[in-house]
């Protein structure tokens, strides 16, 4: 089943933010904003959920520290000690400050990869991947608010040509 939605272009951001505002007020859903560039406070104004990503950038991040410390402890200690510029291995915790620079770097390592891969597969972004831009121009000089239309389509069109909008478009998706 298609359904209809508007595209209202908008050439400046603050117009935009304040559109958004406007739309949200009159309790219309907005299906999604493009934008050429990230505007601050935009998913605020569209009443999105604050995202959980940092949380999950720190659990990755303990379990590159887990994975740091347990490949040490078996390499250095248990697998074959050595005696390196007369430090003996004989614990963990003896040698544990010459581990902390690869603890560091392991902790970052899984936080900095995991973090992409988990935001291209939250984002749907994969490789070769169609854009689903509605317009080239949102990737130069434009923002585009799509909104699904429910109810009065006049008073909305309206309401977005006055709030703003440089070109109005009725499409079937």
């Amino acid at each position: 089943m298609a359904s209809k939605v508007i595209h209202a272009y908008y050439n400046d951001d603050d117009i935009l933010m304040q559109a958004v505002k406007k739309v949200k007020a009159t309790k219309n859903h907005i299906e999604e904003v493009y934008c050429p560039f990230p505007v601050h406070g935009l998913d605020k104004a569209m009443g999105l959920a604050p995202t959980r990503i940092a949380i999950t950038s720190f659990m990755y991040g303990v379990l590159g520290l887990i994975v740091a410390i347990v490949m040490m402890n078996y390499i250095m200690i248990e697998d074959w000690p050595q005696d390196i510029g007369g430090k003996p291995s004989f614990t963990y915790m003896e040698n544990m400050p010459a581990f902390v620079p690869i603890m560091f770097e392991m902790t970052v390592f899984f936080a900095a990869h995991l973090m992409v891969i988990t935001f291209y597969l939250r984002s749907r972004l994969w490789p070769f991947k169609k854009a689903e831009n509605p317009d080239p121009r949102t990737t130069d000089d434009h923002f585009v608010m799509e909104i699904e239309v429910y109810g009065d389509e006049k008073t909305l069109m309206e309401m977005l040509k006055q709030s703003g909008a440089v070109e109005i478009n009725k499409v079937e998706k």
